[in-house]
């Protein structure tokens, strides 16, 4: 068995949990572009080439609504703040995967990155394709949920108020998951008091940098302690 078969082999299994999410979020979400009058063709391109999760729900009502680059990316900048955060703290794991370093970044869901942090890689697989097939996996089963959804809209009349909601739903079971399956919870408690902190102080549409740049801090000032597993 070669090295890249092995690590497709060990990568699979810890994406089974995302396969059954993206078939549904990404179901939804060709549901969602084809109620708006999206062919399926725009559908594959957004999700080959977008894949942002939240910002492709948000986008839906961005393109519908016509041209307005600045705040398309105002808004993008807003509600995919969180990956600035996920790429720093992936820099180390992602040293010396050469070539595959720009799709690594690109394909960084929420998802992938919780499984990159968690899994551990079996002997014998090789970090760097571990990881390429972890994001690879998860981003096929984002593109095969749309295309399914984009199909189904098509052909079935479906009301799709509140269909968006199914994104909240899968991040409250990856948080649930997450708490189960660490003893350190100053992370999850930090993310949670920042965002209840700012939310008050910003009110609802200005909180989520401001609650980024607060769990930054505090993490980056608790890094230390947090990875010697001094705070608990």
């Amino acid at each position: 068995m070669n090295n890249k078969t092995a690590a497709l082999k060990a990568a699979f299994p810890h994406t089974i949990p995302v396969m059954t999410g993206y078939l549904v979020l990404g179901a939804a979400y060709g549901i969602l572009m084809d109620s708006k009058g999206f062919s399926l063709l725009w559908i594959i391109i957004a999700s080959v080439f977008v894949y942002a999760g939240s910002m492709q729900f948000v986008s839906v009502a961005l393109l519908a609504a016509g041209f307005d680059p600045l705040g398309a990316l105002l808004m993008t900048l807003a509600v995919n703040a969180r990956h600035l955060f996920y790429g720093i703290s992936m820099l180390h794991q992602y040293r010396g995967t050469g070539r595959m370093k720009p799709y690594l970044i690109f394909s960084l869901t929420d998802e992938s990155f919780s499984i990159l942090c968690s899994a551990k890689v079996p002997e014998g697989v090789k970090e760097k394709w571990f990881y390429l097939f972890v994001s690879l996996l998860d981003h096929i089963y984002w593109i095969i949920g749309s295309i399914l959804g984009g199909i189904l809209g098509s052909l079935i009349n479906i009301n799709t108020k509140g269909i968006d909601f199914v994104l909240t739903a899968l991040f409250v079971v990856i948080l649930i998951n997450q708490w189960q399956s660490t003893k350190n919870h100053l992370p999850v408690i930090i993310g949670i008091a920042s965002a209840i902190l700012c939310r008050l102080l910003f009110g609802a549409s200005d909180f989520i940098i401001p609650s980024m740049v607060c769990i930054l801090l505090c993490v980056t000032i608790l890094k230390k302690p947090m990875e010697r597993g001094k705070v608990r």
